[in-house]
């Protein structure tokens, strides 16, 4: 029978189901991967220090991770992170209030992160990319891919969604009375892994929790105009309904979905909904790559 449990995934506190498991697993000789980056640093962004890092091949179009809801780069992207930069180059980074970025006296808002993201491909001298995001990360993605059509080449639509729809109604019920002692604390003990502040961590949470709170629905006009060949994944117990995901492909002109057994994040390995070692991130690393590397 489907339980419901809330945790932070695509705001700071989401609703995964944790049903039954998937029909299968893949957990059998998992390999390790790590990746160091070749350059990492703070770029000033918009009044903050934005931070990123660098990874993989000095060469082609970058592939830009957007962190989920929450979480740092290691939580969203640990797992897949190291076999993405095998193959091209590579860059992370964590939006305004969140890991080791710094933070404004303005609210967290997915078209103030997606200006970010812009500004920091800017400093860097970067004039076109591929966007993965995840969660709250994707829609900072959709973000860029609507205000910037020629920044962005093509874009990894990861779980999340464009309208309140989206989701089952009891969702958005907990942004009414939310309460810090809800944040899991894996993803309290990554923030304070690499930034050591229990009140920035608590700023965080609340401003992420605002932004969902706050979260209005993109147009159809607005989808309508992406130009990035897009892909659309999440998984078959995700917090995304189906039926707003095959939406999603219907509105953007060039899109492809592809749905994998699994929760919220489980295909990409993010360390909330895939604790246990498992090879479901090599399997969607290979799926975004053959994706990318398509013509």
């Amino acid at each position: 029978m489907k339980t419901i449990r809330y945790f932070i995934g695509i705001a700071i506190i989401s609703l995964v189901a944790s049903c039954a498991s998937a029909p299968f697993t893949l957990r059998e000789n998992v390999p390790s991967f790590h990746s160091e980056p070749k350059e990492q640093g703070y770029a000033p962004i918009n009044g903050i220090q934005l931070y990123y890092e660098v990874h993989g091949k000095e060469e082609g179009i970058p592939l830009v991770l957007l962190n989920g809801g929450g979480s740092t780069i290691e939580v969203s992207y640990g797992k897949v992170l190291p076999i993405f930069a095998k193959h091209r180059k590579v860059i992370a980074l964590e939006e305004q209030a969140h890991g080791r970025s710094g933070d404004r006296n303005k609210p967290v808002r997915f078209d103030t992160s997606a200006e970010d993201v812009v500004s920091l491909l800017k400093y860097l001298k970067i004039e076109k990319v591929d966007i993965l995001g995840f969660s709250n990360g994707a829609s900072v993605g959709l973000e860029v891919a609507i205000r910037h059509p020629n920044l962005v080449r093509k874009l990894v639509f990861g779980s999340s969604i464009t309208k309140r729809s989206g989701t089952p109604p009891q969702f958005w019920s907990i942004f009414k009375n939310p309460s810090f002692s809800e944040m899991p604390q894996p993803l309290k003990d990554a923030f304070l892994k690499v930034n050591p502040d229990p009140q920035k961590l608590k700023i965080m949470f609340e401003k992420d929790v605002d932004r969902m709170a706050n979260f209005k629905d993109v147009s159809d006009q607005n989808v309508r105009s992406i130009k990035a060949s897009t892909l659309v994944i999440l998984g078959d117990q995700d917090i995304v309904r189906p039926e707003h995901a095959a939406e999603l492909i219907r509105l953007i002109p060039k899109a492809r979905l592809i749905i994998l057994p699994g929760g919220h994040g489980e295909y990409l390995g993010e360390s909330l909904s895939s604790p246990k070692p498992s090879r479901y991130p090599e399997l969607s690393a290979a799926l975004i790559e053959d994706f990318l590397d398509t013509p």
